[in-house]
């Protein structure tokens, strides 16, 4: 049986050799730099490890599965032009080390090449496979307009949230479950629990990462601990902490997401402080286990045999022990 770590090499390998085009080479260089920053990869490799459930043929998901991660990589580039983000994965984000319009333009092509490599899809399988492509798509820029439609509100309910990061975050793992699944010729059925499966997850994958930024280790977790407090982020740790607040803590908590200037280290400790005397830790984890356990319970059904479900279940598993 073909195992994980083959999976991946074989799919970084494919990636690395993936021209987006030459000239201008204003246009394709800053393609080619945001797809070498790396990432974990593990959207497309979701997607060859659910193709392989069904099929030992499971390269001709490749080019199917990258389509995923130049989308994925795409939707970084734009994000990041909205964030006025300065760095990525440790480097220079394309919008700084060129400027916005080249990062807009240079997105663009990279969603016309993410077509390009779903069109390699069986005949039969195309129109569907396009068809959940599109859907995909426009929920993830639905999640984003609401993201930043949050920015300025101070309102925003725990059902919002969640259905936000289902829309920009959870939507595109399901589709990357599924894609393998259409790919590799399972049932509607299996397609489905597929869908579920990554969407469960990836809605409990954001939530980790809202725990991790307050509660993560920095060496392990890769960015500032506390960025989404210093930066008034609407997480689901805020919006339960305004939620449940009462009397003092209300009020210290308000004096915090209203100060202008402030010490960045103190302002962490104090909220941090906040959510502890509210439980709000213990709540995120609950909220996260839920989640997950839905989402492996949907793997768990699938109608495949124990030994197929091995490799997927053994990846998941770890990303959801992941501490970055």
């Amino acid at each position: 049986m073909t195992t994980t770590e083959h999976l991946l090499q074989t799919l970084q390998t494919e990636i690395d050799q993936t021209s987006y085009g030459e000239s201008p080479a204003e246009l394709y260089e800053p393609i080619r730099y945001i797809m070498a920053l790396g990432g974990k990869r593990f959207r497309p490799l979701l997607t060859l490890l659910a193709a392989s459930l069904h099929t030992d043929d499971w390269k001709k998901a490749l080019k199917p599965a990258i389509a995923v991660e130049v989308f994925h990589n795409f939707t970084l580039m734009h994000d990041d032009i909205m964030d006025r983000a300065p760095l990525r994965r440790g480097k220079p984000t394309v919008h700084e080390k060129w400027n916005a319009n080249t990062a807009i333009l240079s997105g663009d092509v990279m969603l016309i090449r993410a077509y390009d490599f779903l069109i390699d899809t069986k005949k039969e399988d195309l129109k569907l496979v396009l068809s959940r492509f599109n859907q995909t798509a426009a929920e993830v820029c639905e999640g984003q307009q609401l993201d930043m439609n949050f920015e300025t509100r101070w309102n925003v309910t725990e059902e919002e949230y969640l259905d936000m990061i289902r829309l920009k975050t959870s939507v595109l793992l399901g589709f990357a479950l599924e894609l393998g699944g259409i790919i590799g010729g399972a049932s509607p059925e299996a397609t489905r629990l597929l869908y579920e499966a990554g969407e469960s997850m990836g809605i409990g994958f954001q939530l980790k990462d809202d725990l991790l930024d307050v509660y993560g280790d920095p060496a392990k977790f890769g960015k500032q601990v506390g960025g989404d407090i210093i930066a008034n982020k609407k997480t689901f740790l805020l919006i339960e902490a305004l939620a449940k607040a009462e009397g003092d803590t209300a009020s210290e908590l308000n004096r915090w997401l209203s100060a202008e200037n402030f010490d960045k280290e103190e302002k962490v400790t104090a909220v941090r402080g906040i959510y502890d005397t509210l439980d709000i830790r213990s709540l995120t984890e609950h909220k996260i286990n839920d989640y997950f356990t839905k989402g492996i319970s949907c793997l768990e059904r699938l109608p495949v045999e124990e030994g197929r479900k091995k490799p997927l279940l053994e990846f998941v598993h770890q990303l959801v022990q992941r501490e970055q």
